[in-house]
């Protein structure tokens, strides 16, 4: 059934004779429902030609724009992956011909002057098989996937002038028409295409997909439609640092919204003029949203650091502990980059045991993103035959927000240390015995000289809740500690120039230094399931 009535028919025979495209029409007469959108576009102008007919035999003899010109695909002179409408760029581009030697299905179509063709050729299956095909051909992987398209900002110009038009004759009518009763031409595009890209690709479209394939528009010929709104509305178009151009979509949307209807008609033609080409599509793009992969490790060199080591563009160790995890990880994921953290980070001569650290590695644009609880497990055993200088455990491909509870509360959690530490003075059994007995003691930090490049000037107070001793010789005696998160702790043993007090040497009345140190992590763990997420695998990051 043909969706429009006989209170249609004026605003119809009104915009197609202005060279309006009849999906567009559609939206105009606030047409909300998908099925019309859906059909060929041929059969739609031809139902639509028949409609009006019904009213005025002579309709077509009214159309003032020029002779049909015929739409084709452009031959680009380098072919990319086997599609002959894709340049070097991904881009499918459609033009018109004046000699009409090659055609598409729509060959015999006017380009509409609202839609610039978008809701033309660029919906019919003939367009959506080569986005498809350079969708398949991009190597990701994927389940569902999520369509974003981006039109020119003229075209909100152009479908503003054509509503003032609509607005005034059915105002000769005693009819209104708000901005808000046109249907969007996003909405309409997705109404017809995404159930063919679903059928071509095999896929749902799903607004939650972390993969996206984005298709970017333009239409050179009209680009300075929108140019006039500048110098009537200068407040709307500021530049910004990550834009190639002010003439944004919102920022012309805005400039509308302020604009008079009286001012717009002297700078804009109503109807807009008819373009002689369709839209060019300037890149299709395919991108995978960031997966994130959590573990804890171990590191038993007291040579390597967290991260790479690199002092004014010099690098000092050849690895690090990030590297030495996510260089597999890149290369099993074909991410394009990553972003390592983790709870608190130890230096470069501190080993740590028990445990482990948490970490989480963000993976970003990953090709590859679906793995077996088997596959994670090689991955790790991967990772811990690669050195000997590092262990993983615990590997597992976790959300945003598991990361997000790594990282809460890091003050308040407890770490417990070993620290080897020689002092100047002779000592026996008897005079480190008395730190057995300490608990809760406070300490006032000021910023290390040794971070005070990285770390904001402060005093800090950390509590050491428990201390216990083991006599080694004369001059060596073992430490350990349970401390708060985020203590100094070769500071507290030398004191670091009185900028920790109290410290190990002030309260043995020594100078101390500190040869070893180790952090151990022995917080009970319950095994779990790898690619899991749980309230457990939760409880795993944030202990």
């Amino acid at each position: 059934m043909f969706p429009l009535t006989v209170e249609n028919k004026h605003v119809a025979q009104l915009l197609l004779s202005t060279g309006t495209c009849p999906r567009c029409i559609f939206r105009f007469c606030g047409v909300d429902f998908h099925a019309p959108y859906k059909l060929p576009y041929k059969e739609l102008l031809s139902e639509l030609q028949k409609f009006l007919k019904a009213e005025e035999d002579e309709l077509v003899s009214e159309i003032p724009n020029p002779p049909p010109k015929k739409i084709r695909l452009q031959e680009p002179e380098d072919q990319i992956d086997g599609m002959d409408s894709l340049s070097q760029n991904g881009e499918g581009k459609l033009s018109v011909t004046e000699d009409g030697s090659s055609s598409s299905k729509n060959s015999n179509l006017n380009v509409c002057n609202v839609c610039l063709g978008i809701l033309q050729d660029f919906c019919e299956k003939e367009f959506i098989k080569k986005v498809c095909q350079k969708v398949e051909a991009s190597g990701f992987e994927f389940t569902n996937l999520v369509l974003s398209v981006s039109f020119p900002p003229q075209l909100s110009v152009r479908e503003h002038a054509a509503w003032l038009l609509v607005k005034q004759e059915m105002g000769k009518q005693s009819l209104s028409l708000g901005r808000n009763d046109i249907v969007q031409l996003k909405e309409a595009y997705k109404w017809i295409t995404h159930p063919l890209f679903s059928e071509e690709l095999g896929v749902p479209i799903d607004g939650k997909s972390l993969f996206e394939v984005s298709v970017v528009f333009a239409h050179p010929e009209t680009v300075e439609d929108c140019h006039f709104l500048r110098a009537i509305c200068p407040d709307c178009f500021k530049p910004a640092k990550n834009k190639q151009s002010v003439f944004t979509r919102m920022a012309v949307m805005k400039a509308l919204n302020k604009i008079k209807e009286e001012d717009f008609r002297k700078q804009f033609p109503c109807p807009p003029n008819s373009p002689k080409a369709v839209c060019t599509v300037l890149e299709i793009e395919c991108a995978h949203g960031a997966v994130f992969v959590a573990g804890r490790y171990n590191k038993y060199s007291r040579n390597l650091p967290q991260t790479p080591w690199i002092i004014d563009g010099e690098r000092k160790l050849e690895s690090s502990v990030e590297e030495l995890i996510s260089d597999h990880l890149l290369k099993v994921f074909k991410a394009e980059s990553f972003n390592f953290s983790s709870s608190g980070r130890e230096d470069v001569d501190v080993r740590t045991l028990g445990n482990g650290r948490p970490f989480a590695i963000e993976l970003v644009n990953p090709h590859r993103v679906h793995f077996t609880s088997q596959e994670i497990k090689e991955l790790q055993q991967k990772i811990n035959n690669s050195s000997n200088k590092i262990q993983v455990r615990d590997l597992q491909l976790v959300t945003r927000e598991a990361i997000g509870h790594m990282k809460e509360g890091e003050e308040e959690k407890t770490k417990t240390y070993s620290a080897l530490i020689w002092t100047n003075k002779a000592i026996q059994r008897k005079d480190i015995e008395f730190l057995d007995d300490i608990k809760d003691l406070k300490i006032d930090q000021k910023t290390p000289l040794r971070v005070l490049h990285r770390r904001p000037l402060a005093v800090r107070t950390r509590i050491i809740h428990s201390m216990e001793t083991c006599y080694v010789d004369e001059h060596h005696f073992r430490l350990y500690l349970k401390t708060q998160a985020g203590t100094y702790i070769k500071e507290f043993v030398h004191g670091d120039f009185g900028r920790t007090k109290p410290n190990i040497g002030s309260l043995m009345d020594v100078t101390a230094d500190i040869l070893e140190l180790d952090v151990e992590v022995n917080h009970f763990i319950v095994e779990m399931p790898v690619y899991t997420l749980n309230s457990a695998n939760i409880m795993l990051l944030q202990h």
